[in-house]
C-alpha cells in the first residue's frame, strides 16, 4: 500500500510539473518521399486520385511536371523535384515516365522504383525500340503531330484508347489538358537502367490500348519486379487509384523496414 501511494504521488508530481513520464513510443518510420512522374498525353494532375490516398496514410508526396521535350529535360525536371524531397525517394513513373525514372533512378537518394503501365528500358535502349518490338496497339493510330514535332492524342483517341474506363466527361477533360510529347523522345536512349540495382514494383494494365500489355509483363519479369496485374486501361492511376496507391504504399513500407 505504501509503495502504491508513492507511485501515485510520483505520477501526480510528473503531471503537475510537466515532467516526462510517458511510456516509450515506437521509433518513427524511415523518412521516405514518393515522387510521382507523369507520362505522355498527361500532366501532374493525372495523379490526383492517387495523391490523397497516399497522404491519408501519412506518406509525403511530390509531383513532377514534365516538359515532355526530351528524356534529358524530363530527367532534369525529376531531379529538381527530388531535390525538395526529404529522406529516401520512391520514384513512380507512368507510361513514358518509366523511361524517365529508369534514368533518374540512378540518383543515390532513390531507394525504389514503381512502374505503372510504363516503359522499363534496358541500358542503351530507347522507348521507340521497345514499342517496335511488339505488335502495334490501337492508340498508335490516334496519334497526331501538332506541326511542330510534338505528338498528341485526338479526343477520340483519349476516350477510346488512352482512358476508355473512366467517365467520358473525365476523358474529355483529360484530352484538353494532355501534354504533347516531343516525337524525338522515342529515340532518346537510357544510359544505365536504375532497376538493375534498385528494388522495383510494376503495375500491369491488362487491357492497355497504348502500351502492349505483353511488353509490360515482359519488362516486369526482366526487372524481377514485384508485379500486380489490374483489369485496367492505360490509366490505372485514374481508373484503379486504390490499387495503384496500395502498390506504392507497399514500396514505401519495404524501403522503411529495410533501414
Amino acid at each position: 500500500m505504501h509503495r502504491t501511494r508513492k507511485l501515485i504521488t510520483a505520477l501526480s508530481l510528473a503531471v503537475a510539473t510537466g515532467s516526462s513520464f510517458a511510456a516509450p513510443t515506437a521509433a518513427p518510420a524511415q523518412d521516405v518521399t514518393v515522387v510521382l512522374v507523369h507520362g505522355a498525353w498527361a500532366d501532374g494532375s493525372s495523379w490526383n486520385k492517387v495523391i490523397p490516398l497516399l497522404q491519408a496514410k501519412g506518406i509525403k508526396v511530390l509531383v513532377v511536371q514534365n516538359p515532355l521535350t526530351s528524356l534529358a529535360d524530363d530527367v532534369a525536371a525529376t531531379q529538381r523535384t527530388m531535390a525538395s524531397a526529404s529522406g529516401k525517394v520512391i520514384l513512380v513513373g507512368h507510361s513514358w515516365a518509366g523511361t524517365v525514372i529508369t534514368e533518374a533512378g540512378n540518383d543515390a537518394r532513390v531507394a525504389g522504383l514503381v512502374y505503372v503501365a510504363a516503359f522499363a528500358n534496358k541500358d542503351g535502349q530507347s522507348a521507340g525500340e521497345l514499342v517496335g518490338a511488339y505488335p502495334k496497339t490501337p492508340a498508335l493510330s490516334t496519334i497526331r503531330d501538332d506541326g511542330h514535332g510534338f505528338l498528341y492524342q485526338t479526343a477520340e483517341g483519349v476516350r477510346d484508347n488512352f482512358a476508355p474506363d473512366i467517365p467520358k466527361a473525365d476523358a474529355a477533360t483529360l484530352a484538353v489538358t494532355q501534354g504533347a510529347l516531343a516525337q524525338s523522345t522515342f529515340s532518346d536512349k537510357v544510359t544505365v537502367a536504375a532497376w538493375k540495382t534498385k528494388p522495383s514494383w510494376y503495375v500491369v494494365s491488362a487491357n492497355d490500348r497504348v502500351i502492349n500489355p505483353q511488353l509490360e509483363r515482359d519488362v516486369a519479369k526482366a526487372m524481377n519486379a514485384k508485379t500486380t496485374v489490374l483489369p485496367s486501361s492505360h490509366v490505372s492511376l485514374l481508373s484503379h487509384p486504390r490499387e495503384v496507391a496500395a502498390v506504392i504504399e507497399d514500396a514505401v513500407k519495404s524501403v522503411s523496414s529495410a533501414h
